[in-house]
């Protein structure tokens, strides 16, 4: 049975670690409530730009959990995770993701320090170093990758392109998902396209006399919209379109970034309410062996009494 001095001992640890995870606890909730902050205001410049490509003729960028076409040339995955730990299950759980869609002979470029590592120890080392992207997203930094896939696909140097990452669904529920960033039949060499763009996506089966004036339908429900296009259609879908893929990543590393937040959140706040029963559990041990020792001393001095008398 420990001694009264290392149940002591036990609580000052419990107390300094229950500071801790109470205080990660509340950097991790401020955290998450900028992550949804930066997601809430990409929203409306995203549903936008996807109007102006459909406008224009072009496929949106599809949310899509079906494998890519096959090819010759290496797939890519943009794999992201977490640069740091204590977020529960959720590195292990993106990291099994990628391990499940991975193919011999892929790249995996690596968002997260954990997910670089894990990736490494597989054989899959990361062609550059993107772990400053989990900590601090930056479209930026996700655009020049977006444009180096692109002028690679152009190249035929890779095939299609796939996202794996945590979708944040709730403060309560994240879970892995796997999209298509670029299917193997949307980019096409750039020297038979537009020569400023790497690559566009093959036109529409739309009539060869369309005019840069012309009647648009974007949905069943909705009435057709005259616009006029100008350039052209098929110059505005090559400027457009990367412009998508791009803010589809980087709204892909902000939605990890806000469930890496959520599942830390939801951790720590476990780790605290854990440290404080351990913490009643020793406190009570405590009382209860400082009561039975001056108990204890009480009968040893009644005792002696008795014995002098």
């Amino acid at each position: 049975m420990p001694t009264l001095k290392e149940i002591k001992g036990r609580i000052g640890s419990v107390k300094s670690t229950l500071k801790i995870t109470s205080a990660m606890k509340l950097v991790s909730s401020a955290k998450l409530r900028k992550a949804q902050n930066a997601i809430a205001a990409m929203r409306p410049y995203e549903e936008t730009l996807q109007g102006m490509l459909s406008l224009v003729g072009g496929a949106s960028v599809q949310d899509s959990a079906s494998p890519a076409p096959e090819s010759k040339a290496p797939g890519v995955i943009v794999a992201i995770a977490s640069n740091s730990s204590l977020c529960g299950g959720f590195n292990s759980n993106v990291i099994a993701k990628v391990r499940s869609v991975r193919r011999p002979g892929d790249l995996v470029y690596s968002i997260g320090r954990k997910m670089a590592d894990a990736m490494a120890k597989d054989g899959f080392p990361s062609p550059a170093d993107l772990s400053h992207l989990a900590e601090h997203p930056d479209y930026s930094s996700a655009a020049s990758l977006v444009e180096k896939l692109m002028e690679d696909m152009a190249q035929g140097r890779i095939g299609s392109v796939t996202l794996v990452y945590t979708h944040f669904v709730s403060s309560a529920k994240q879970i892995p998902v796997t999209e298509t960033l670029i299917s193997g039949g949307d980019i096409i060499p750039s020297a038979k396209n537009n020569a400023d763009a790497p690559g566009i996506m093959p036109p529409p089966e739309t009539p060869s006399d369309v005019s840069d004036s012309v009647i648009l339908s974007v949905s069943e429900e909705s009435p057709s919209i005259d616009a006029i296009l100008e350039p052209s259609a098929a110059e505005l879908r090559a400027q457009l379109y990367p412009k998508t893929l791009k803010l589809k990543l980087y709204a892909a590393i902000l939605d990890s970034a806000a469930a890496e937040h959520a599942a830390r959140t939801i951790a720590m706040q476990t780790a605290t309410d854990n440290a404080e029963n351990l913490l009643a559990e020793l406190t009570l041990q405590y009382n209860k062996g400082r009561q039975q020792k001056i108990t204890s001393e009480i009968l040893d001095l009644a005792g002696g009494q008795v014995a002098q008398q």
